[in-house]
């Protein structure tokens, strides 16, 4: 299990290879964000991450966040952190990460982005940066609406009251090589293109949340803003 030391030598490491990555694509290394995915990760390790740079935390599932993010809120050493969901969300922990998130990766359908909307202007009002995550690979088992069905749920969605639509996210599939998942960012790529181009967005449409420790290099040269890290920083899970 890594310790402050490693986990802090993984974000400089990570930061350079993304660095790397960005300068093959002619891309600044500050256009993407790292989201340090905490799942399996006790509080104490998180603040290790915090210590070294990292800001930007995602989670996988609402009943394993809400501890950490009460945790880690209660540290006056530390700085604003923002939470990011990551995994899929159910219909019925929606009004728990209206109240926890800043970000959710993973609205899939008009109806939950609709509940989402509700539940942040029946509550204490503010807005949730929300993607559209969208199956670019097509597998069954992975949530997402279809690249076609993308521009008409956007339609529906941009405007709710308390939501900001502010990208798309992908889960790629898994691969050996990272080169084989590169169409898979790159679909989605062209299709971020394409919406904005059509004005159904505006210009807060601006981000990619696409790969992971296995590939994030190549999505960053293919564009991702917002890459979801976590066994690169913090080692392999238990």
């Amino acid at each position: 299990m890594e310790g402050a030391s490693d986990i802090s030598a993984n974000v400089t490491r990570l930061r350079e290879r993304i660095a790397e990555s960005a300068a093959r694509a002619g891309r600044r290394p500050d256009a993407v964000t790292i989201v340090a995915v905490t799942k399996g990760v006790e509080p104490e390790r998180i603040a290790d991450a915090i210590a070294a740079g990292i800001t930007h935390l995602g989670e996988n599932r609402v009943q394993e966040a809400a501890p950490k993010i009460a945790a880690l809120a209660g540290r006056s050493d530390l700085p604003r952190l923002h939470w990011h969901l990551v995994g899929h969300l159910q219909h019925n922990k929606v009004r728990q990460a209206a109240a926890l998130f800043s970000f959710i990766h993973s609205v899939d359908s008009e109806r939950l982005t609709a509940e989402l909307s509700t539940r942040i202007s029946a509550g204490a009002g503010g807005s949730i940066d929300i993607l559209l995550q969208v199956n670019v690979s097509g597998e069954p088992q992975k949530f997402g609406v279809a690249p076609r069905e993308a521009p008409a749920v956007l339609r529906e969605v941009v405007g709710l009251p308390g939501l900001r639509v502010v990208g798309l996210m992908t889960i790629a599939p898994q691969a050996d090589d990272p080169e084989r998942v590169r169409p898979v960012f790159r679909r989605l790529r062209e299709l971020h293109d394409a919406v904005r181009a059509s004005g159904i967005v505006d210009d807060e449409f601006a981000h990619l949340s696409m790969g992971m420790s296995d590939d994030f290099e190549v999505a960053v040269q293919e564009g991702a803003t917002m890459v979801r890290v976590g066994r690169a920083i913090f080692g392999s899970r238990p």
